[in-house]
């Protein structure tokens, strides 16, 4: 487990800035203890500096994960979130989207969510933005990016895309066995 380098945290925080904004600093700067990011075989995991410090005698081989998985970097050198990061979008999340009760299952089936599903969105919010999806209960049910501004979503047919599924709970049952 080591370190990310400059151009790896740089790439990672360019994707958190488009879901939580400038709140990526509430991640690093915590008042209980300090927490850090670190990579493993091109996971990001997001650990308590305390427990990284007393997993170091652990071997790399022998090493599986360490604290919450926010991700994983591409061949090609992009990052892509995974679901396991929504606890912590969706503590800080800057855009928000809550979907009706009889959009929730097709959201968490893996489908892009339509304007007839969308109960509440947050104000001003741009196109093609870094949304959180939750149920009128203020659960988090996962993550996509804005098909439209907020005042361009008011105006669509209700069978249009309003946000592009990216995440969902449901993937802990479709990608077990990849997820981690």
């Amino acid at each position: 487990m080591r370190p990310l380098t400059d151009d790896e945290t740089k790439v990672l925080f360019e994707k958190l800035s488009k879901y939580i904004g400038r709140n990526i600093v509430h991640l690093i700067d915590r008042p209980d203890e300090p927490y850090c990011f670190r990579l493993q075989k091109d996971r990001v995991y997001y650990i308590s500096e305390d427990i990284m410090r007393k997993a170091t005698p652990i071997g790399r081989q022998n090493l599986i994960a360490l604290g919450v998985c926010f991700g994983k970097f591409t061949k090609t050198g992009k990052f892509r979130l995974h679901i396991t990061a929504l606890p912590y979008l969706g503590q800080y999340a800057t855009y928000k989207v809550w979907v009706k009760p009889n959009g929730e299952m097709p959201f968490l089936y893996g489908n892009h969510v339509v304007k007839a599903h969308i109960g509440r969105v947050t104000e001003d919010m741009p196109e093609h933005q870094g949304v959180v999806i939750y149920n009128m209960a203020d659960v988090p049910l996962g993550f996509g990016v804005s098909a439209r501004s907020t005042v361009d979503m008011r105006k669509v047919d209700p069978t249009g895309i309003a946000v592009f599924h990216q995440a969902d709970n449901g993937e802990y049952l479709r990608e077990e066995d990849t997820l981690f």
